[in-house]
């Protein structure tokens, strides 16, 4: 006897968009982007961990209940803003502090732990509860927070492709010794969260891959904006896509 499982995706909630793909393959970006082609609302999983993960570099003790009981003491949130759902500690708006070379270095390693998962899981899927589309890129979205999503995509790119936009993106020139150091580093995050025993990166068996490697932004932009309107045909979405 076939074993059903509950549906993670609420049948009767709005639709949720899964992009998922490796560090710097410009999932956020390009999440951020094709919510606002189609009117949805972006949310960008990996700022949660990184909240979780700023408050961890100020604790002593870093177990996962620790971390867990400052970001509630602290409260690390998500709220709405301009169509992003961002996440907020202390009051303020999180994302300068969740941006910094300490985090970025520290954030596997909590991310990896089951308890934090676990946490931020609860908060992703509680916070799709509205009226309008949600965008939300990730690493594991399409395969473990939300399996059922109506639409998949795996974001990807050659690691010096990635480690070029990355080093441009931080206003630093991509010369040869520079982009053989970015594109070391990213392979190495690649294998850790390809290897990781909880929610490790893959890419969904239902996920359409997109290699941005050769593309421009706004045709990759345009690419899913596109994938969206043909899988949901029953959402009305605005018609520049």
């Amino acid at each position: 006897m076939t074993r059903i499982r509950p549906s993670i995706q609420p049948s009767d909630g709005p639709p949720v968009i899964a992009i998922d793909g490796p560090s710097a393959s410009g999932k956020s970006s390009t999440a951020a982007a094709v919510a606002r082609v189609i009117g949805a609302i972006h949310l960008d999983s990996g700022a949660l961990y990184r909240g979780l993960t700023a408050v961890a570099l100020g604790l002593a003790d870093r177990s996962p209940r620790a971390i867990i009981r400052a970001a509630e003491q602290r409260g690390l949130e998500l709220r709405q803003v301009a169509g992003e759902l961002v996440p907020f500690l202390d009051g303020r708006d999180a994302e300068p502090r969740i941006r910094n070379p300490d985090v970025t270095d520290l954030v596997s390693e909590v991310s990896a732990q089951a308890p934090l998962r676990d946490w931020v899981n609860a908060r992703l899927r509680k916070a799709v509860q509205g009226t309008r589309p949600v965008v939300m890129d990730g690493r594991d979205i399409g395969t473990a927070v939300f399996p059922d999503a109506r639409v998949k995509v795996y974001l990807t790119a050659s690691p010096e492709t990635r480690a070029r936009r990355r080093l441009i993106q931080r206003g630093v020139a991509p010369d040869h010794v520079r982009l053989a150091a970015a594109a070391a580093r990213l392979a190495e995050r690649d294998r850790l969260d390809s290897c990781r025993t909880v929610a490790p990166l893959r890419q969904a068996q239902d996920a359409v891959l997109l290699d941005t490697t050769g593309m421009g932004f706004e045709e990759q932009v345009g690419e899913i904006a596109g994938l969206i309107r043909r899988r949901l045909p029953e959402v009305r979405f605005p018609d520049n896509i």
